[in-house]
């Protein structure tokens, strides 16, 4: 094989890390960095050596009960092993990756709709308050085994975990998989076949902006098209450095730096356990390119609006291929980084239930607004959705919703299981092989994909939709905004109506009046031109750094029932709002129910009373 060559598709992502491990046995396959403030200490592992200690992590699964139907459980900062971990998993079962920053009452959710009995978790070294309570969500759950990670280059005897690692007492597996792995074949899976195209190979939850996370199913077939999509279009070669900053329970890193490289038999660096999220890699950032030779990266745009800051402090000539995606990225970021860097950011798009990446932009194809071409073997198009629910072709360059047809739409939402095990269903999701996205977009004649806006993040005023990145690009614009986000605040007469939240770009107040006056000027759409602008302390966000705007929804709701019911003399009310199911309630307490509904008569609200002084006082 030349270095410009790929491996061909194998039937399942344990097999293309056998095949990788056969093309390119020396080959770095991962770099670990324990602690990026000392980035020129790694702990490298070769394509063979990763293979072979997937293996024995596969065969230990195996040992412990893990069938292929059955998820395990993964929940830690970035490691070498939990990265093996998942990898193993898939090979004789189905990963389930869990953002350890989720709730206990989340995980344990998670875990019983997954089916999960065994938890590989961060050990008390990593974490040990997580360590804990991801114990004893374990042990509420019924779990058969809790294995605990070290850190890369622990050295020395680990703190004792308790329990026990006998899997004949009564109780949980309690143990190291360090130990647990100890004995195990490195060269074959003892006691499973290999798994095929069609078995599921990973539980991926959502972000969870709606309430609960929703669990993306994904097949061997899934990531192994979209991985090797994203292979063919980077032109990475054998031995080639990728940035690996994202958490390994997000999608990115499990396909774009999990998948993709083996394909080519490229080196993925991770650098630290935190990655992206550890504000002391930014010191040392340019310098960790320039020594592990970084060609690619992919983050959100937030990432590269801090790295837009941090002075360019080595040579970086290695990085030609700085991905963003994730979430929609703004022109001043774009622009920014290109003025600091001299390095044009790619903009990518895609979704969990489409596997991860659908689009991607090629070097000379920048264009603003665009987030590239379709990857191979994928279809993108917009389509009009008729008020009965048809759908029709848009014509090119007219903007419809996104739909994404091919090899790596995913299997489905796991369900509540049943005594089968966990149940996997497309319906409500794909309609004739096709993704609703909920994103609208456009296609051009010449193919290149336009993100215009989320559906559900429109904000509708009167029957008017309004593009909240139209009021967000504005106040951007403006040189004592550092970032900004638009929502829609209910109204009694409109629905709805748009305002924003926006963060000072310095020290210092912000003068409300005089950003309504810029917003006034700047954004030609009458409609769209927010009646409030708050000043907030930071955008609120997401784990992997995408703006969790139904936080900021829920935010607009209590401040609109606040005036709303100060102004009917309730001033004694209290309101909260939270989303339940994907619908936002508004929960009044601290004043009669009756007075409370008649104050928010017209509101298209779903709101929900406690009890009154007069009731609370005669309860006592």
């Amino acid at each position: 094989m030349t270095t410009r060559d790929i491996l061909p598709q194998p039937e399942s992502t344990y097999q293309l890390l056998l095949d990788a491990a056969r093309t390119w046995p020396d080959g770095i396959a991962t770099q670990w960095l324990p602690d990026p403030a000392d980035h020129a200490r790694c702990l490298a592992w070769t394509y063979k050596e990763l293979a072979g200690t997937v293996t024995r992590i596969a065969n230990a699964l195996t040992a412990l009960g893990v069938r292929r139907a059955d998820a395990v459980t993964l929940s830690s900062v970035n490691t070498s092993m939990l990265h093996a971990a998942t990898l193993a998993a898939q090979a004789v079962g189905i990963a389930a990756p869990v953002n350890p920053a989720l709730s206990g009452e989340r995980i344990a959710e998670l875990i019983r709709r997954t089916g999960s009995l065994v938890l590989i978790a961060a050990g008390p070294e990593l974490d040990p308050q997580l360590w804990e309570r991801l114990l004893e969500v374990a042990r509420q759950a019924g779990m058969t085994a809790i294995l605990a990670l070290r850190p890369d280059g622990a050295r020395g005897e680990p703190p004792a975990l308790g329990g026990t690692g006998d899997p004949d007492s009564r109780g949980p597996v309690v143990a190291y998989l360090d130990d647990v792995i100890a004995g195990q074949p490195s060269g074959h899976l003892a006691d499973a076949g290999l798994p095929q195209a069609s078995d599921l190979a990973a539980f991926v939850h959502t972000g969870g902006t709606t309430g609960a996370p929703k669990i993306a199913a994904h097949t061997h077939a899934n990531q192994l098209a979209c991985g090797r999509g994203i292979a063919q279009c980077s032109g990475l070669a054998t031995g080639d450095g990728v940035l690996g900053g994202l958490p390994l329970f997000h999608v990115n890193a499990l396909i774009v730096t999990g998948i993709a490289p083996m394909f080519s038999g490229a080196r993925v660096v991770w650098p630290g356990p935190a990655g992206y999220r550890d504000k002391a890699l930014y010191a040392r950032f340019w310098q960790i390119v320039e020594h592990y030779r970084i060609a690619a990266m992919s983050a959100v745009p937030t990432i590269y609006a801090t790295l837009a800051q941090v002075p360019v402090d080595a040579d970086i000539s290695s990085l030609r291929l700085p991905i963003a995606g994730a979430a929609p990225l703004p022109s001043s970021v774009r622009e920014d980084f290109a003025a600091h860097t001299g390095r044009r950011l790619l903009e990518g798009y895609g979704l969990t239930e489409a596997t991860c990446a659908s689009t991607w932009t090629r070097p000379g194809e920048e264009r603003p607004g665009s987030v590239g071409r379709v990857l191979p073997g994928q279809q993108v198009k917009a389509m009009r959705i008729a008020e009965d629910g048809s759908w029709a072709d848009c014509a090119p360059g007219q903007t419809g919703v996104l739909v994404i047809g091919g090899p790596a739409v995913f299997a489905g939402y796991v369900t509540d299981p049943d005594l089968g095990g966990p149940r996997v269903s497309r319906e409500g999701a794909v309609r004739d092989g096709w993704l609703d996205t909920g994103d609208l977009g456009r296609v051009d004649a010449g193919g290149l994909v336009y993100l215009t806006g989320r559906a559900k993040d429109l904000i509708i005023r009167g029957g008017h939709n309004i593009d909240p990145r139209t009021i967000e690009d504005a106040l951007l614009a403006h040189p004592a905004v550092a970032a900004a986000a638009a929502v829609g605040r209910p109204d009694r007469h409109s629905g709805e109506v748009p305002v924003a939240y926006v963060v000072p770009a310095g020290p210092g107040r912000l003068d409300e009046a005089e950003l309504l006056a810029w917003a006034g000027t700047a954004i030609g759409e009458p409609a769209a031109r927010p009646k409030r602008i708050y000043a907030v302390d930071a955008i609120p966000v997401t784990g992997v750094g995408k703006q969790f705007k139904p936080a900021l929804a829920a935010d607009a709701a209590v401040r609109a029932v606040t005036d709303t019911l100060t102004a009917a003399g309730l001033t004694d009310a209290r309101a909260t709002a939270a989303h339940e199911d994907g619908r936002l309630v508004v929960t009044v307490t601290g004043a009669d129910s009756g007075h409370v509904r008649e104050a928010m008569a017209g509101f298209a609200l779903t709101i929900r009373t406690g009890p009154s002084p007069a009731a609370q006082t005669a309860a006592n």
